[in-house]
This record gives structure tokens, sequence and C-alpha cells, in this order.
């Protein structure tokens, strides 16, 4: 089974460029979208073989997620089921036989830190609704969880200390989760490999330059450990600040 995420940064604009290109060749049974930047009605993207199901923030122009999929859910939800928190479009659960699939694009504790408190906020509330899910059926989380875990996962990790996406709080918090029974696949696959990141910045050629940041994720619950064919990033595909990371499971 093949997961896919990707935070497009604008669904319309990316569609505009290579979208279906890198959608078909990618060849995914889920593939998870955060940033869509959607209302309901403004992209007709019907793709044969797949069913789409979308989270629109209430803010026009603002975050959203989508889901697509080659294979029928038992149940879908949206949100955390917390009105503080669902607002944003920010989570799509899916609810597989064997499984739960979780896309989440989490939120930015933005400059000078000014949402980090809400982060916290939002990250408990998370941490608790995964270990709930985790306690009926495995869960595979992915998306753009807007943290650098760890000084590998980003190119200058010394100037970017306390930096929105590097604090020690979201960098605890991503400890906290994986502590209670969750894995990151990429690098239980990839313990030492440096140098592969899945979000640049616009600024400074950081791309060319290689300047990146690791903060898209697929976190699976320990159980399915045993189930871990592949994790990949995929550097090779543009469009947007991001790149498609990807997860292969025997399940």
């Amino acid at each position: 089974m093949k997961f896919i995420s990707w935070n497009v940064n604008g669904l319309r604009a990316v569609v505009g460029k290579n979208f279906r290109e890198a959608f078909d060749s990618l060849d995914a049974d889920f593939f998870c979208l955060q940033e869509t930047k959607l209302q309901e009605g403004q992209l007709d993207l019907d793709i044969p073989g797949y069913t789409a199901y979308w989270n629109y923030a209430e803010k026009k122009g603002y975050s959203g997620t989508a889901v697509f999929t080659r294979h029928t859910p038992l149940a879908v939800t949206y949100g955390l089921g917390m009105a503080e928190h669902d607002n944003e479009g920010r989570l799509i659960t899916l609810e597989m036989e064997r499984y739960y699939l979780v896309c989440c694009y989490t939120p930015n504790s933005q400059e000078g830190l000014k949402r980090l408190e809400y982060r916290m906020q939002w990250e408990e509330a998370l941490r608790n609704y995964l270990v709930r899910l985790d306690a009926h059926k495995p869960v595979v989380y992915c998306g753009d969880l807007n943290v650098a875990h760890q000084e590998i996962d980003l190119k200058n990790p010394k100037t970017n200390r306390m930096n929105a996406g590097f604090t020690d709080e979201e960098r605890s918090c991503m400890t906290a989760l994986l502590s209670n029974g969750f894995t990151d696949t990429y690098r239980f696959l990839h313990p030492d490999v440096t140098d592969v990141y899945s979000w640049w910045s616009y600024r400074f050629r950081s791309r060319e330059k290689n300047t990146g940041w690791r903060i898209d994720y697929f976190i699976t619950s320990d159980s399915l450990r045993p189930n871990i064919v592949s994790a990949d990033i995929h550097t090779e595909i543009f469009g947007s600040d991001h790149c498609p990371v990807e997860l292969v499971l025997d399940i």
C-alpha cells in the first residue's frame, strides 16, 4: 500500500504546473494534500479511480487539506471534534478496515512565535486524539507537521534554534508523540541520512542550495513497524516549496 503526502502551498497554482504529472507518476493508493488554499467549488479536480475528501478552512485562501483514495473508507471525519481547532481545515481521518489514515497540516508558530501558545494546545489535543485512535487500530499519520525534530533534520540547526519549527517546545511535542507508541518512518529506515529535506524557503535560492528542513512526515503506530517497506522523500518533484514524501506499507 503506497501513501503520498504533499504540502502543495496552493493547489490551484500547482494544478497549473505539474500536479497531474506528479500525481500520476507517484501512483499512490492514498494521496494526502496540505495547504490546498481552496474553498468548495473553486477547483474541478476529478481524477479517475480516486475519491477525494476535502476539509476547507473558513478563511478564504488559507490552510485546507484533502485526501485522494483508491480505497473506500469505513468512515471519514474532519477535524478533532473541538471547535477551537476545527475552523482551519487542518485534519482529515479515514478509517480503513485495518488502520486509520490521518492527514494533517499542523499550525505554524509564525514569526515571533506569536502562535506558539496555540500550537502547544493543538499538539496536546492532536496527540491525545492519535493515542485514542491507536487504542482501536493502528494509525498512519502524515502531513506537514511544521517541525524539524532533530538537528539532522535541517541544514542550519544552530542559527535556527528557537525559530518557528525548531523551538524546544515544538520538538519536545514530537518527542512526546514518538514516546507514546509512534514511529517516524523515515528516520526508522534512514537514521543517519543527512541533507535530505522536504521544505525550502522561497528566499535566498534555498532549494538550489539545498538549505532545507525535513518537516513533512509519515508517522505510524509502533505496531506497524514490521509492515514498513520503504519511506522516501521525492526531492526531484517541484511545483511547491515542499516536495512529496512517501510511505509504502505491506498491509
